[in-house]
């Protein structure tokens, strides 16, 4: 599926992306190829595939959240300006 300039303008000022000429171009032509790619996935025949939410079985690879050296925290809270209840106190930011 070839893209036109058009719309390759239109969907970089969806994403809000500044472009030259050129990368117009190269851009166009990639956007291009992946959109001929997932094409063609088109034509698999997924009848009797199972549904699943993640291809592969997910196994959290993160340790639990331990507490190693309880002197640390308050030794953290030892060298802050502010401190209020146990917590570092910080002026708040809005914009």
């Amino acid at each position: 599926m070839k893209l036109s300039n058009d719309e390759v303008r239109h969907i970089a000022s969806l994403a809000k992306v500044g472009m030259t000429e050129e990368e117009f171009e190269v851009i166009g032509a990639q956007l291009s190829q992946i959109l001929e790619q997932f094409q063609s996935l088109s034509t698999l025949d997924t009848e009797n595939s199972e549904t699943t939410a993640h291809p592969t079985s997910l196994n959290t690879v993160l340790r639990n959240d331990e507490i190693i050296n309880p002197k640390a925290g308050k030794d953290m809270l030892n060298n802050v300006p502010r401190k209020e209840h146990g917590f570092v106190r910080v002026r708040s930011v809005i914009e």
